[in-house]
C-alpha cells in the first residue's frame, strides 16, 4: 500500500450510486462504475460526475473496453459487485428462473482482469443458500481467490434506520484478509438509530402537501377512502389490524398475509425494510409514524441513509425503486472503512490514483 494515495474501486451494478457515495465518503476512489438502468444512470451523474460511468449491459462489456474507457490500472484495491437482488429476494416467485440470477458471475471476468486486493459482494439473504455462490467460488479459486461463507448481517447494526438484512461476502488472495473482515464484522457494532432521529425533524406535511424548499419532501395525495383508513391506525407503530370491518379489504382479512400494510413506522425503533413500494402505504408498513400520509420520498431516502444533498432523476415511481433498490449508504461506509483496514493490516493495498 503507498499510504497518503487514496485506495481505488471499481462499482459493478451501482444502481443510483448508494455504494460509490459510501465508497467515496470512506475514502476511496471510483475509477469507474456499470449500470444498465437509464434512469438510475441519470441520478448517478448527478452526484458523481467525475466518476467515469459505463451505462450499458454488463454482459456485453468487456474489462479491456472498461479499462480503456476509464483508465484503470493494471491492478486496484477494490471491486464491488452488488448484482440485482431480485432473483434471490424472498418475494420473488419461479426462483431459478431468472436469467439475472447469473449476473454476479459476470464479475469474475472483472476480478482476473483488474487483480483487486479484495471483492466484496452485498445481496439479500436469499443468495446465500443459491448454488451460485459455490459456481461462483469455483470460479474464483480458479483465479487464485477465495472467497468467504455468506454472513448475513442486519442493516441496523451499522447505523442504519432500518431493519434490513443482508448477504455479505468477501474474496481475497488469502485467507488472512477474509478472517480479519469477518471477524471485524462480527464483533463492531455502532449505536442504532430510530425513525425520529432520521425523519422527525423534516416538516410535518398533510395530505397532497410539499415542503417548498425540497421537492423530494411532499405528500402523496391519497384518497378520501385511503385516508379514512389512515385515521383509524393508532399513531406510532399501528397496524391494519384496528380497521373497522367497512374499511377492511377482503383480501386483508387472513392475518398471515400483508401484515404490514396500512401499517405505521415507530419513531424510537428502526424502520422495516425499505422496498421499491417504500412510499406506498398498500405495499408495506410504509406510513408515516403519525401523519395521515405515506413516506415521502426524502423521508424514504434519509432512511436509507442518503445525504440530505442527494439529488434523484425520475418520476415518484422512478426515484422510489432506486431508493429501494439501493444499499443503505451508512452500512456501505462502514464496510468500506473495515475493507480499507484490512487491506492496511495486511500491508496490500495498491494506492493507485491519486
Amino acid at each position: 500500500m503507498n499510504y497518503g494515495q487514496k485506495l481505488t474501486a471499481i462499482d459493478l451494478y451501482s444502481g443510483s450510486g448508494a455504494v460509490t457515495q459510501a465508497l467515496k465518503d470512506a475514502g476511496f476512489r471510483v475509477l469507474a462504475a456499470v449500470d444498465f438502468d437509464e434512469v438510475a444512470c441519470k441520478t448517478y451523474r448527478a452526484n458523481h460526475p467525475r466518476v467515469k460511468l459505463v451505462e450499458t449491459d454488463i454482459t456485453s462489456l468487456t474489462a479491456e473496453t472498461l479499462a480503456k474507457v476509464a483508465s484503470i490500472p493494471n491492478t486496484i484495491d477494490l471491486l464491488v459487485v452488488c448484482a440485482p437482488c431480485q432473483p434471490f429476494s424472498s418475494q420473488t416467485k419461479n426462483k431459478g428462473n431468472d436469467p439475472r440470477a447469473r449476473l454476479i458471475l459476470e464479475s469474475t471476468r472483472f476480478i482476473r482482469a483488474f487483480s483487486p486486493e479484495m471483492v466484496f459482494f452485498e445481496n439479500v439473504p436469499g443468495l446465500a443458500n443459491s448454488p451460485l455462490v459455490e459456481e461462483l467460488r469455483g470460479e474464483l479459486e480458479n483465479i487464485g481467490y477465495q472467497l468467504s461463507a455468506p454472513m448475513i448481517h442486519n442493516a441496523a447494526d451499522f447505523g442504519v434506520p432500518q431493519r434490513r438484512a443482508r448477504c455479505l461476502m468477501v474474496a481475497a488472495k488469502g485467507n488472512n484478509a477474509i478472517a480479519a473482515f469477518s471477524n471485524a464484522n462480527s464483533s463492531t457494532r455502532v449505536v442504532r438509530r430510530t425513525v425520529r432521529e432520521t425523519i422527525g425533524k423534516l416538516p410535518m406535511l398533510s395530505n397532497g402537501e410539499v415542503d417548498p424548499a425540497d421537492p423530494l419532501h411532499f405528500a402523496a395525495k391519497h384518497s378520501i377512502l385511503a385516508i379514512e383508513r389512515l385515521k383509524h391506525i393508532p399513531a406510532d407503530g399501528g397496524s391494519r389490524k384496528s380497521l373497522p370491518a367497512h374499511l377492511t379489504l377482503k383480501c386483508h382479512t387472513d392475518p398471515n398475509k400483508f401484515s404490514d400494510v396500512y401499517g405505521r413506522l415507530k419513531w424510537d425503533d428502526v424502520a422495516p425494510t425499505l422496498t421499491t413500494g417504500c412510499t406506498d402505504v398498500t405495499k408495506g408498513r410504509f406510513a408515516h409514524p403519525v401523519a395521515n400520509r405515506a413516506l415521502s420520498l426524502r423521508e424514504a431516502a434519509l432512511l436509507q441513509t442518503f445525504p440530505n444533498r442527494y439529488k434523484f432523476v425520475g418520476n415518484k415511481t422512478q426515484i422510489a425503486r432506486q431508493i429501494g433498490n439501493a444499499v443503505p449508504v451508512r452500512m456501505m461506509k462502514h464496510l468500506a472503512k473495515s475493507l480499507s483496514k484490512v487491506m492496511e493490516m495486511n500491508g496490500t493495498g495498491t494506492g493507485k490514483g491519486k
